[in-house]
């Protein structure tokens, strides 16, 4: 009985008396921590083993003797201070917090009693304040990764004084100062990396060559000056250096070709200079070399192309001369950069033949002679870009069957003869520039087999016959550039089965009969050449249905009839009727002076517009004219509406339960309205749209007080790809609904574009919003009407746009990243005033997530994406200070983020290389006037210090903003009239100012 009533006490007493000491120190962790996934659930004392440890816990290994070895905790999504009760556990060798929000400093003296700590790896967490210089007091530490905080400071010259450590990774933090010598006491040491961190102008310290045992060593983005100290020669064991974006200059130290087992040299970016070393011959062990986008002078050496490199990086220097054919018989080269440099002679004849080649960059350059047959031998070729050069020949016959394709850019050379029949159906290229060559023959039937294929860039050859019924199935195709060749036969009607086309260019060629009057089913399509051809019949009364076209051009064809009426609904920047026979009048929104070009050439055409037609009888005929038209249209409406009315009627009856009961409209407003969500939804006919998208449509509505409002319509019930969740995740349109209602419904600013109210039904979503007459700024911008844009309005819109991000980034609580700025998010008002738009897929970053919230898809538009998003999917609000610094170089170039006239680069790399090379005027854009170049130039800096490639060294928002305000204050602005608008425009004072950034 007594034996019994023990047992029964002992089932009394708490489980947690049964924790050994080292389980009672892991429990006071756990309550250091905040948990929001549960990661410590299992933490408990019903966990715990026979002898009350915690060996059994998530994260925890013991030894064989019970005592607790390792603490792994990496991607806990865990937040707090580091747990100094860690090094409590005295026989602890191993500690992982990786990637999770450990914050505040890190003390070397709470540190320095673990004793037999061999790995500790605190990387990407929010840990700031300096290094702690005791660490080095950790007798046994082999291991210590630091990277992705924002540790400041300088490095310790203590840090030399380690005496096992293996391992020293301080990536990606806010360190200073300079690398210390003293790291090349650290005997032990095989890798060493330091990459994209804010150091001081310095040079490498050639005591780093003391590190006989290093293997790799990473000094990438570190500010490095000066020359590559020909000590690093003696790092025999070294397999991979990479000093790529920094400043060093001097030659390619000829020491480093005496690493026999080195398998990676990275030095691109920087400013080297001289000829590459001419012995390359003992490093057989090399697979990837890159020195591109320095200044490299010479030939390149018979050596270097001997070995059996993967991977050839030599594009943007100063090379020349011819590729030794010795490159040939490499059989593990997959990756030949070459491109912006000045090679000359012909490509080796073999080149591809023992190589499993999968990318070719031979761009901007002097080859000449014909293409290597056997570039895709292995049928690995994925990239073949040959363009601004002197190549000549055929393409070859093989490359019909290069099934891998994906990238063919052969433009801007000396080819001829037909293409291969089935090198027109390659199933996987999604770009083909084949333009200004000298190509003849038709497009092959065979084209129906590229279903991939998105661009086709023909122009400017000697192309002939009829486009074949088969382009009409290349479903993805968005533009087609075919000018300026000799086309004949009739536009075949397949070509309005092009539901993704964006642009048909096919002026100066032989194309006759009609256009086919199904166009409007290229519901996409924005820019339509079909100039100086042979069109005859009348223009399609639906082309005025396509609502995104704004570039419309079908001079010099043989068209007859009168202008359709519907082209006045087109928001059109280019306009050209001229030079065909048309008759009648011009629809009245056409009849301005300035349209007069547009309409020269039609001697049957006419209108109130001076110089086109003259007389009063005829304008009092045409007068007449209009008003019996007029009556005709009027009562045509009334028809419509009463035919509208009786099908909507009957609609209403038949589905009236679905109607009341299921799509009952629900409105949430943000501000006073003086309109209800019925005008609105009246208002919502495809009359009034002015844009669409995957998402839904955007509607101009004029309300009956005369205010104007836009509404965005998104289908609720229909499905697109999610940026966040990648293709395929099925996610609703509910996802930008909901965020950007989130996002606007709180915010007020006079920066922020206003959401009026939303409405909702479980079938549609509708945003309302304060409508911008002058639309976006990328349209604006990159139209004929560009020129509406000078200096004082770009630079207001620059500022305002940097204020409105400036609010989301430092006064909205929390912070909030927008994720998409790009120039046609920012809208324009009746002033040019600028607000920010689009916030479907912005996100709310609170304070546990400074260094960044990680996304698991880029969200974003290709050329506006900061590069460290890239790799890193962390988003903070230095992505959206490298955008904007996007926008401002748009502003100040004129020029688009991404262009086929940049080669590979975007806009940012392009800017960068033409200062260099060119100077300021290559880069301005021509419109602006002159007298402005100060205050541009001072622009310009801005949106390239924004643009860095080290987060670190892009400025904060706020900062932004006082910088380009400090620009307008320099010249203080006055006003002055225009067109009958206060201007703004800038005064010199005659002071010198200097550079602002």
């Amino acid at each position: 009985m007594l034996r019994v009533l023990c047992f029964v006490f002992m089932l009394s007493i708490p489980l947690s008396y049964c924790l050994n000491q080292e389980g009672r120190y892991l429990q006071r962790l756990k309550l250091g921590f905040d948990d929001p996934d549960g990661f410590f659930s299992g933490w408990d004392e019903t966990a715990a083993g026979a002898g009350g440890n915690p060996c059994n816990w998530t994260g925890v290994t013991c030894s064989e003797v019970g005592f607790v070895e390792a603490v792994d905790l990496s991607n806990a999504n865990i937040a707090g201070e580091f747990p100094a009760v860690l090094c409590r556990l005295t026989g602890l060798k191993f500690i992982s917090l990786y990637n999770n929000s450990v914050n505040g400093t890190l003390s070397g003296g709470d540190l320095a009693t673990c004793r037999s700590l061999e790995h500790l790896n605190l990387g990407q967490n929010l840990l700031t304040g300096e290094l702690p210089a005791r660490l080095y007091e950790l007798p046994e530490l082999k291991y210590l990764d630091l990277t992705g905080n924002n540790f400041s400071g300088v490095i310790p010259a203590s840090f030399g004084m380690f005496q096992k450590l293996e391992r020293l990774s301080l990536v990606d933090n806010l360190i200073s100062g300079n690398i210390p010598a003293e790291l090349g006491n650290i005997s032990t040491l095989k890798q060493l990396n330091l990459s994209y961190n804010p150091f001081f102008s310095g040079d490498i310290p050639p005591e780093l060559g003391n590190l006989t045992n290093l293997e790799v060593l990473w000094l990438s983005n570190c500010n490095l000056i000066g020359p590559i100290p020909d000590s690093l020669g003696r790092l025999s064991n070294l397999l991979d250096l990479d000093l790529s974006v920094n400043q060093l200059t001097g030659p390619v130290p000829s020491s480093l070709t005496v690493l026999t087992n080195i398998i990676q040299i990275e030095l691109y970016n920087n400013s080297l200079t001289g000829k590459l070393p001419v012995t390359w011959s003992n490093m057989t062990s090399l697979r990837l070399i890159d020195i591109s986008m320095n200044l490299l002078t010479g030939t390149v050496p018979f050596q270097l192309c001997s070995l059996q490199l993967e991977s050839l990086h030599l594009y943007e220097n100063k090379l020349e001369g011819n590729i030794p054919g010795i490159i040939s018989n490499s059989s593990n080269l997959y990756e030949l950069r070459l491109f912006g440099n000045r090679f000359s002679g012909s490509l080796p004849k073999n080149l591809g033949k023992n190589s499993p080649l999968t990318l070719v960059d031979v761009s901007n350059n002097l080859f000449s002679g014909e293409i290597p047959a056997s570039l895709c031998a292995h049928g690995r070729l994925e990239e073949l870009l040959m363009i601004h050069n002197s190549f000549s020949g055929k393409v070859p016959a093989s490359f019909s069957s290069c099934w891998s394709l994906n990238r063919v850019r052969l433009g801007y050379n000396h080819l001829s003869g037909e293409l291969p029949v089935g090198f027109w159906g390659l199933p996987k290229v999604s770009l083909l520039e084949l333009a200004d060559n000298s190509f003849t023959g038709v497009i092959g039937k065979s084209i129906a087999g590229a279903g991939n294929l998105s661009t086709l860039n023909i122009a400017n050859n000697k192309f002939s016959g009829e486009l074949p019924d088969e382009i009409g199935l290349l479903d993805n195709l968005v533009e087609f550039s075919g000018e300026n060749n000799r086309f004949s036969g009739k536009l075949p009607a397949s070509i309005v089965n092009l539901e993704q086309l964006s642009k048909l260019d096919l002026h100066d060629n032989g194309i006759s009969g009609e256009i086919p009057t199904a166009i409007d089913r290229l519901t996409k399509l924005n820019e339509l050449n079909l100039a100086n051809n042979k069109f005859s019949g009348r223009i399609p009364e639906k082309i005025g249905e396509l609502s995104v076209l704004n570039y419309l051009d079908l001079s010099g064809n043989q068209l007859s009839g009168e202008i359709p009426i519907g082209l006045q609904n087109l928001r059109l920047n280019q306009l050209n009727l001229s030079s065909n026979s048309l008759t009648g009048d011009i629809p009245p929104v056409y009849t301005k002076k300035i349209y007069i070009s547009s309409f020269l050439g039609n001697p049957g055409l006419c209108g109130d517009i001076e110089g086109l037609c003259d007389g009063k009888n005829v304008t009092k005929s045409t007068g007449y004219v209009w008003l019996l038209r007029s009556i005709f249209v009027l009562t045509g409406f009334i028809l419509i509406i009463g035919v509208g009315w009786f099908y909507f009627q009957c609609n209403n009856i038949k589905n009236e339960t679905e109607t009341i009961d299921k799509s009952k409209w629900t409105l949430m407003s943000f501000h006073k309205l003086s309109f209800s969500e019925y005008e609105i939804m009246g208002a919502l006919d495809e009359d009034n749209v002015i844009g669409s998208g995957a998402s839904g449509k955007v509607y101009k509505v004029v309300l009956g007080n005369g205010d104007t409002v836009a509404v965005k319509k998104l289908w609720g019930g229909s499905k697109y790809e999610d940026i966040e969740n990648g293709p395929g995740s099925g996610s609703v349109v509910d996802n930008g609904f909901e965020a950007e209602v989130e996002m606007l419904g709180k915010i007020r600013h006079k920066n922020i574009v206003r959401l009026w109210c939303c409405c909702s039904t479980k079938m549609c979503k509708l945003l309302v919003y304060e409508y911008m007459p002058n639309g976006s700024l990328g349209d604006l911008l990159h139209s004929s009407k560009s020129g509406l844009l000078d200096w004082p309005v770009r630079y207001k819109i620059a500022v305002d746009a940097a204020e409105g991000l400036a609010y989301l980034h430092h006064d909205c609580v929390p912070a909030i990243v927008h994720r998409d700025v790009k120039s046609n998010n920012i809208l324009l008002d009746g002033d040019f005033g600028a607000r920010v738009a689009d916030f479907g897929v912005a996100k709310v970053v609170d304070g546990k997530e400074k260094g960044g919230k990680e996304m698991s898809v880029i969200a974003g538009s290709c050329g506006y994406i900061a590069p460290e998003y890239a790799y890193t999917l962390r988003v903070n609000e230095k992505s959206d200070i490298y955008s904007l610094g996007v926008v401002i170089l748009e502003l100040v170039t004129g020029k688009r983020p991404v262009d086929p006239e940049y080669g590979e680069k975007d806009l940012v790399k392009w800017v960068c290389a033409t200062l260099d090379q060119k100077g300021l005027d290559a880069v301005l854009d021509p419109k602006l006037d002159a007298c402005f170049n100060e205050e541009i130039c001072k622009v310009l800096n801005v949106g390239l210090l924004c643009t860095s490639p080290l987060p670190i060294n892009r400025p904060s928002m706020r900062k932004v903003v006082k910088m380009l305000q400090e620009i307008g204050s320099v010249n203080p602005m006055k006003f002055a009239s225009k067109d009958g608008k206060l201007t703004p425009y800038y005064y010199d004072d005659g002071s010198d100012h200097g550079s602002v950034a």
